[in-house]
């Protein structure tokens, strides 16, 4: 390998020091980007070096700008406007809120490691400034009880390419114990056919299908260990009985449970409209009633909109389909009776 020169490390090392102390509110002068070399990497530059490897840096277009400021000076007796570059600085790939997003999205998924979770958070803080980083160390904190699958990152890669290949995959599917550890959930490995991953309700799953069913299965990725690329080609997306539509997919499926869709219609107190969009979009029909309730309808996966109706029983009254009124009328004389057991 090739030793760099410490002539040929200045420009880079100028880059480097743009990027982690300057913006477009806080701009370095000449003097403060040599004064910034000695400091962090012991070399001694005089300013004309350092704007020849800045207008070097311009040219090679890395996000440099710099303020321009006029003058007037004077040659062969003569005045001449010219101009003083001045102010030079490098504006973030990513501003301050689009990161602050991206690190919150981690702090608030349930389903990466710990360790990994912060790693992660780590490397984003990295791609901004000084500024940036004293701004998040006070929020940076990851609660204690986050999952231990250090498989997770090897799974996604190992899903990402059985997808793009279009492979089968199989896998151990696992779920938590009184002991809080995974265990699989039966000796025989899940083996699958492959289509999508997707992150909901702060989980990440796979969208997948079995080949003796022409339905989609979701699986929980956190959940899955010993996962393997099979050399078995996938069944094609297009021999399922229902088409993989998935912002339809998510829509319908808010908890993401296996199964059918049904038009559901609903009663709902005005209240409770803005957490019924949230959960439902905007693609449903909503109609006033009176001044304090609207008839909700819309097309959701039958097993999960019985836990939400569930949930919300104190705020909705389920109209049709007949069987799901039913459904949730014998659950609630099960409820009765348990509550109201001496």
């Amino acid at each position: 390998m090739l030793a760099v020169t410490p002539k040929k490390m200045i420009i880079i090392n100028i880059l480097n020091i743009l990027k982690k102390y300057s913006d477009a509110d806080h701009r370095l002068s000449q003097k403060d980007i040599a004064e910034k070399l000695k400091q962090d990497y012991f070399m001694e530059v005089d300013r004309k070096t350092v704007k020849r490897n800045l207008l070097d840096l311009l040219e090679l277009d890395c996000g440099i700008d710099y303020d321009e400021i006029p003058r007037t000076t004077k040659q062969n007796n003569k005045e001449k406007d010219t101009s003083l570059c001045t102010g030079w600085y490098i504006q973030p790939e990513f501003t301050d809120s689009e990161l602050r997003l991206l690190i919150d999205s981690l702090l608030f998924s349930k389903n990466i490691p710990r360790t990994q979770c912060k790693q992660l958070i780590d490397k984003l803080i990295g791609l901004s400034n000084i500024y940036f980083n004293k701004k998040v160390n006070h929020v940076c904190n990851l609660p204690e009880n986050q999952p231990e699958n250090k498989e997770l990152f090897y799974t996604i890669d190992v899903l990402e390419d059985a997808i793009s290949e279009k492979k089968k995959v199989s896998f151990v599917y696992n779920a938590y114990g009184t002991d809080k550890k995974l265990h699989p959930r039966r000796e025989a490995e899940y083996i699958v056919n492959p289509y999508q991953m997707v992150a909901t309700n702060g989980k990440y799953y796979l969208i997948c299908n079995y080949d003796k069913y022409d339905t989609i299965a979701n699986y929980r990725i956190d959940k899955i260990t010993n996962i393997k690329i099979l050399d078995e080609k996938r069944k094609p997306i297009k021999d399922l009985s229902e088409e993989l539509n998935l912002p339809k997919h998510m829509a319908e499926h808010l908890y993401m449970f296996a199964g059918g869709s049904v038009r559901v219609k609903f009663k709902a107190k005005k209240y409770i409209i803005d957490q019924v969009v949230d959960w439902f979009g905007t693609d449903i029909n909503i109609a006033e009633i009176s001044d304090e309730e609207a008839l909700v309808e819309v097309t959701v996966n039958k097993e999960a909109f019985f836990c939400w109706a569930m949930q919300y029983a104190l705020h909705t009254e389920v109209i049709e389909p007949k069987d799901m009124r039913e459904r949730i009328t014998e659950a609630v004389k099960e409820l009765n009776k348990k509550y109201n057991a001496e």
